[in-house]
């Protein structure tokens, strides 16, 4: 059984798609997810500013050095959320967490450890009240840099039958591809598998087309937090009333700088095993851009070779554009990637595949 990464729209053009139904779902399958996460001490001190935690162990280095943990305690309830959300691959389909059951903390954990999930596929309800959504109970653990079990969690979660889901049900996608190049999946074992990201320079074809999901949204606030925290102190970016009072909109306009990265961001699912960036050129805005607009980012591919300098890697040309719902391309450009070839990547160690 191959789970898919793609789903087909027209010849050579495809669209990214995350999730299994819950048809695919059987006891005692385990999917190792990826990537990790790595926390820092910010991290954990802003969860516990952000949440009204008053436990000054989590934040408080003075104190934490007298207790038996020597260092700042990570706070519980920021793994949870962290191992809950590195799951989404695989869970992408769901309609909701309906209940947790147990949440087991067998090791403490610090800024500066990383953050890995497993999950094991524990029982199956078919009939779970919702003629569209089966039920699973999942046991999903956090597992850190040293192979150690720090979280467990024990949950049921609906999630959506074949055909189904909202957005994944639609009648476009053709769901019959077969080659390797598009697997969601590498098998292990029997029964096990580790999600992965990208497709190797190999099975690249110029003039394919993929069509880039998530898609991203972009609210007020997080427009001015990228402009201030790029340095950028220009009223037009940070102050709503300065930029009415130039008779643009009663918000801040984006920069073209943040376009420019969420544009290339957008990409990452598929040129997922990229070694570098070498660079961008013909990059157009054509027109402002607001809050509160979805970007769709698309790429095709323009051509590939092989690195004169490196021999296990290769060189990647693509453009790629946001279309907004006008259908105008709002920023476009062309990128040059530098891309791992197979079985040259250092994934192994790591436990990527």
């Amino acid at each position: 059984m191959m789970f898919l990464a793609y789903a087909k729209l027209n010849q050579d053009e495809y669209f990214e798609v995350f999730g299994l139904d819950f048809e695919d779902f059987e006891i005692g399958q385990k999917f190792i997810h990826r990537p990790g996460i790595t926390i820092t001490q910010q991290d954990n001190k802003s969860e516990c500013l952000d949440t009204l935690n008053g436990a000054w162990m989590h934040y408080d280095q003075n104190y934490a050095k007298d207790t038996e943990w020597k260092n700042c305690l990570g706070v519980s309830t920021l793994s949870v959320q962290y191992i809950l959300g590195l799951t989404w691959k695989t869970f992408s389909r769901k309609k909701r967490i309906t209940t947790i059951e147990n949440i087991t903390i067998p090791k403490p954990f610090f800024g500066g450890d990383t953050f890995y999930t497993e999950s094991e596929i524990l029982d199956i309800n078919v009939n779970a009240g919702d003629d569209d959504c089966g039920e699973i109970l999942v046991r999903t653990s956090g597992i850190n840099q040293k192979k150690e079990v720090f979280t467990i969690i024990e949950y049921i979660v609906l999630i959506y039958k074949k055909g189904k889901h909202p957005f994944y049900g639609d009648k476009r996608f053709n769901y019959s591809l077969k080659s390797e190049k598009f697997s969601a999946y590498f098998q292990k074992d029997k029964n096990e598998w580790i999600e992965r990201s990208g497709i190797y320079l190999e099975d690249f074809k110029k003039g394919e087309i993929y069509h880039h999901f998530p898609f991203k949204y972009i609210s007020q606030s997080e427009a001015i937090k990228h402009a201030l925290h790029s340095g950028n102190n220009d009223s037009k970016y940070i102050d709503p009333l300065y930029s009415k009072s130039l008779m643009l909109e009663n918000k801040v306009p984006i920069t073209e700088a943040y376009l420019l990265s969420i544009v290339c961001a957008s990409t990452t699912k598929t040129f997922g095993r990229v070694v570098a960036n070498l660079g961008w050129k013909n990059i157009h805005f054509t027109r402002e851009v607001y809050p509160e607009e979805q970007i769709r980012v698309i790429s095709k591919i323009l051509g590939k070779r092989n690195s004169k300098s490196r021999p296990d890697q290769g060189i990647l040309n693509v453009e790629s554009y946001w279309i907004d719902d006008k259908g105008d391309k709002v920023v476009s450009f062309e990128r040059t990637l530098l891309l791992y070839k197979k079985d040259k990547a250092p994934y192994e160690n790591s436990g990527y595949s």
